[in-house]
């Protein structure tokens, strides 16, 4: 069988009737274009608070679109219809707009952002690699492309990568709070080796007669699990020596969600015989953190305590809220922790304030205390400061005032004085 030559004969035809159709609909298109007398950029407008104000995306297209039909060309507009596209699970009409306003403006550094969100969203961090480096090419120091960069790279488990690429962000804007969150997110993840070295000295004016001593050795290793420490503690106390052995774990679930894992035990008296505790920490939109967990504490008797905090990076600043909530006889007692740094450079160099109310489980000193008295207050004030030497040490020291009722309705003044010391390899 042979094809029989294509003719004018053997064209299917339309009939008049399946003319009329789309003739009628384009006729009618452009004369409701033609009488609508708002502007691209009045439908623009209207566009983008149906979009932001009112959540309307259907109406947000039709708006981009009849504003595209007068101003083909208005590349802001395209973009924005491109995202509003992505916002409604419909990828491949945002990428032929991205494509569209890209072929026609290489250069064109918010098409380069929104198409990098497109494919970082759909899963697909290989290809927003590959976009977010031309637009880097253009753009080098683009505050908004470095960052889409270092989380596609967090995405791709290049988290050395990653940690660079953020630092070289906080060099072009040491203010740029998402970028240090994500830097801080995984900057334990990325030193494979770290040793520490911490003592504190507590003094007391009226509780005690002699300081709490308590120093510390760890070593951390990065895993594929995430970070791993051991530590050992040495306290003494009224004369006393102890040890007490720790594990910590920090496993990353997500590139949204990680944990904190905590178990240790002690076979002397001025530690607890046993404690445990574990986090889940959530990064969030917009530069904050979230936190729930626990702590577990066993003296003679067990003590269960509930913690959430809340964090904020703004600027060269983070701020923490947390609260302790431990159940007791009857009662449940409530602490309340602020915490504000101030980054000076990188993720390890800061400056910190703090106040606070009531017992906290984390607090060292607590480390080497009998038991956590839930009816009794306590009040402090803490000033720190750490910096990085050379690349791989730290060192950092802190003072703490305690202002503490360690009998009911008797307080007394503790000061504590801590210094840590840090290798990284």
């Amino acid at each position: 069988m042979t094809n029989a030559p294509v003719t004018m004969m053997n064209i299917p035809r339309l009939s008049k009737r399946g003319w009329l159709f789309p003739l009628m609909f384009c006729c009618t298109f452009l004369r409701a274009l033609a009488q609508d007398p708002r502007s691209s950029d009045q439908l623009f407008q209207e566009a983008r608070k149906a979009a932001f104000d009112d959540k309307n995306y259907p109406l947000a297209i039709q708006l981009s679109r009849l504003a595209l039909a007068k101003s083909p060309d208005y590349s802001d507009i395209r973009v924005f219809l491109g995202r509003v596209y992505t916002w409604t699970d419909q990828p491949d009409s945002a990428r032929a707009e991205f494509h569209y306003v890209l072929q026609a403006h290489p250069d064109y550094e918010d098409a380069y952002v929104a198409i990098t969100d497109l494919e970082y969203w759909n899963d697909r961090p290989d290809t927003a690699l590959a976009y977010v480096n031309q637009g880097l090419q253009h753009y080098p120091r683009s505050e908004e492309l470095l960052l889409r960069k270092a989380r596609v790279l967090v995405a791709k488990k290049e988290l050395q990568a990653a940690a660079e690429t953020a630092n070289q962000l906080l060099t072009v804007n040491a203010s740029n709070g998402p970028g240090r969150a994500l830097l801080n997110s995984i900057k334990d993840q990325v030193r494979r080796n770290k040793i520490d070295l911490s003592y504190d000295y507590t003094y007391f004016d009226k509780r005690f007669d002699q300081p709490w001593h308590l120093a510390s050795i760890g070593y951390s290793r990065q895993t594929k699990l995430g970070t791993v420490i051991g530590r050992l503690n040495y306290g003494h106390k009224f004369g006393e020596d102890g040890l007490q052995g720790e594990i910590e774990a920090y496993p990353r679930i997500s590139p949204t969600f990680y944990s904190y894992v905590n178990a240790g035990y002690s076979g002397s008296d001025i530690f607890p015989k046993y404690r445990a505790g574990f986090s889940l920490f959530a990064n969030l939109p917009a530069a904050f953190e979230a936190e729930l967990g626990f702590r577990y504490l066993y003296f003679d008797d067990a003590v269960w305590v509930y913690t959430a905090s809340v964090g904020k990076y703004y600027r060269n600043f983070w701020f923490n809220l947390r609260t302790y909530l431990t159940p007791g006889e009857g009662e449940l007692s409530r602490s309340f922790n602020f915490t504000t740094r101030y980054y000076t450079t990188g993720a390890d160099d800061f400056i910190t304030l703090g106040l606070g109310t009531g017992i906290s489980p984390d607090d060292q000193r607590n480390n080497i205390s009998y038991s956590i008295n839930t009816s009794l207050m306590s009040y402090k004030l803490n000033l720190g400061y750490q910096r990085t030497v050379g690349r791989q040490n730290i060192i950092g020291a802190m003072a703490t005032w305690y202002y503490e009722e360690f009998r009911q309705k008797t307080y007394g003044n503790q000061v504590n004085i801590g210094i840590i010391l840090q290798r990284r390899f």
